[in-house]
This record gives C-alpha cells, sequence and structure tokens, in this order.
C-alpha cells in the first residue's frame, strides 16, 4: 500500500503536499547533451542491447521454424520446438534481463516506440531520442545479421524472423493487433516508471523491468499467430533489411505507422 500523508503536511493554501517529486520535463532540445560522455554511454546501451534482443529472438524464432519443418526434421516435427508459448518467453524474457541491465545507463528503452513516447511526454530530450532510435535500429539490423551469418542455411528459407500479416488476417484485423499490443507496452512502461509509484513503494524500481518483459510476453502470445508481433519499429526494421522482401517491406511500413500512431493515441491521452 502506498505511504500514508499526514493531515499536518497540509500546507497554508490548502494544498496537500505531495509524497512523491514530477522529475522537470526534459530539455526539447539539450545541445549541452552532445558533450557529456553519459549520454555515448546510453547510447551504446541501447545499441548492444537491441543487438541481443534481436540475436536471440529471431534465432529462436527461426529455429522453431526449422524444428517444426517436417520436410527437414521428419513426421513428428510439429510436436518438436518451444512453440509459440516458447518464442514469446523468448521476447518476453530478453526484454526483462535487457532492460534490467541497461535501465541505470539509458533507462532500458530498447524500442523506437518507448522512446517516442518517452519524448512525447517530455521524458527525453529530441536530441537523446533521436540517437536512441538511431543507435535501436542500427543495433537491430546487426543482430539479425549474426543470425543470417550464423545460419545462413536456413535464415531465407524460414522468413529471416520478419513480420508480416499472416495468410488468412485482413489488414485491418493486423492494424487493430498491433495498436492494441503497443498501447499495452508503452502503458506498462508509463506504469512502471511512474514517480508516484517508485516513491511509495521502494521495491518497484528493482522490479519495474517484469511488467515490461511479461507485457511483451502476453502481447506475443496473442498477435504471433496475426502479424508475428511488431510493436518495436526496430525489431520489425532489422528483419526488414536483412531479409530483403517485398511483402516484409510493405508490412513493415504498414508496421510503423501503426507503432506511431498508437503510442501517440496513448501520451496525448
Amino acid at each position: 500500500m502506498g505511504k500514508e500523508v499526514d493531515v499536518s503536511t497540509l500546507e497554508a493554501g490548502g494544498v496537500r503536499d505531495r509524497d512523491y517529486a514530477d522529475p522537470p520535463p526534459a530539455p526539447l532540445i539539450d545541445i549541452d547533451e552532445l558533450g557529456k560522455w553519459s549520454l555515448y554511454r546510453a547510447v551504446i546501451a541501447e545499441f548492444v542491447a537491441t543487438l541481443l534482443f534481436l540475436y536471440i529472438t529471431v534465432a529462436t524464432v527461426i529455429g522453431y521454424k526449422h524444428q517444426t519443418d517436417a520436410s527437414a526434421s521428419g513426421p513428428d516435427a510439429a510436436c518438436s520446438g518451444v512453440g509459440i508459448l516458447g518464442i514469446a518467453w523468448a521476447f518476453g524474457g530478453m526484454i526483462f534481463i535487457l532492460v534490467y541491465c541497461t535501465a541505470g545507463i539509458s533507462g532500458g528503452h530498447i524500442n523506437p516506440a518507448v522512446t517516442f513516447g518517452l519524448f512525447l511526454a517530455r521524458k527525453v530530450s529530441l536530441v537523446r531520442a533521436l540517437l536512441y532510435m538511431a543507435a535501436q535500429s542500427l543495433g537491430a539490423i546487426c543482430g539479425v545479421a549474426l543470425v543470417k551469418g550464423f545460419q545462413s542455411g536456413f535464415y531465407a528459407r524460414y522468413g529471416g524472423g520478419a513480420n508480416e500479416v499472416s495468410a488468412g488476417y485482413s489488414t485491418g484485423t493486423g492494424l487493430a493487433a498491433e495498436i492494441i499490443g503497443t498501447f499495452v507496452l508503452v502503458y506498462t512502461v508509463f506504469s512502471a516508471t511512474d514517480p508516484k509509484r517508485n516513491a511509495r513503494d521502494s521495491h518497484v524500481p528493482v522490479l519495474a523491468p517484469l511488467p515490461i518483459g511479461f507485457a511483451v510476453f502476453m502481447v506475443h502470445l496473442a498477435t504471433i499467430p496475426i502479424t508475428g508481433t511488431g510493436i518495436n519499429p526496430a525489431r520489425s526494421l532489422g528483419a526488414a533489411v536483412v531479409y530483403n522482401n517485398s511483402k516484409a517491406w510493405s508490412d513493415q511500413v504498414f508496421t510503423h505507422i501503426v507503432h506511431d500512431c498508437s503510442t501517440h493515441s496513448f501520451v496525448g491521452c
């Protein structure tokens, strides 16, 4: 439960003192940041984290498809592999691990949609947001490129881990799935890092990566069969760039629009 605020803390104007402090809004453009090593250390952390995220998750996806390929693994292949549940755990588990590792360095965004949402909420400056998104996108491309290099025989055969709207689903269904999924993720990030919650529950900063990772896990369970689950423009971009397939590119443009719209809708609500 939250801390009780004693009535004696009422101010003369009749306004109750808050038991938390909202951080001041980040400057829109902070040129001074460019001269600080902490900014570049954070950008490197975002690059490395997104690289590791894409490497592990895309390798999991391709490994699962190979294990369940009857032509490659025999008639019992359908019962092999980690399944959708295992893929969802790979995405959610890696987010939990990487957010925990990088939260003290960069804030643990690992997702341009999260960075964009925090920028709109004035939690990060424009300079930091742009550098983060560039590092995340480049890290994602490098992570998928590593998978392609290590598993070149399976990479193209099993779709490169790229996000595509699955057969049987309409564009509208994919739109709804990505809007809701991105909303759930960004909503969880804002809730888990709420200064009111941090002030009243001292254990929350330690546990913040857990609900974020679990949100990613749950969204993947729901939307893997529909779009392969985007909710992260860097994840979608990295796979699309390396796989370089026309359908993956067309669906990539679609999912980027969805990520931006759903993030903006959340911050503006």
